[in-house]
């Protein structure tokens, strides 16, 4: 579940990546001699489209930080338990050995 979230969260932050990306060629090219002049609405709102789209790519890095964290946190957690496991089948064993011991040390006496 983790892997999936972190990959949709990486495609996100691609297609994020790939929009400012080419707005920036649109301004570039908007900005060429001879090309028409954007009105001042449109730029202000292209300002505003700007600073929305930098505030949504920087949670997104912020999520996809968090999510990479909590991730690595599920692993350690799952190697302690995978560890926990193996002292407690281990535990079993000699628990058990040691039960079968007294058993017969109580038969024999």
């Amino acid at each position: 579940m983790i892997r999936i979230l972190l990959y949709i969260s990486e495609l996100l932050l691609y297609d994020l990546i790939q929009f400012e990306n080419t707005k920036k060629e649109n301004k570039r090219s908007a900005n060429i001699p001879g090309s028409s002049n954007v009105a001042a609405g449109s730029n202000r709102r292209l300002q505003q489209t700007q600073h929305q789209v930098d505030e949504v790519v920087d949670i997104m890095r912020v999520n996809v930080d968090k999510v990479l964290e909590r991730d690595q946190k599920l692993s350690e957690l799952d190697d302690r338990a995978d560890a926990l496991q193996a002292g407690a089948s281990q535990f079993e064993t000699s628990a058990a050995k040691l039960k079968r011991k007294y058993w017969w040390k109580n038969c024999k006496s």
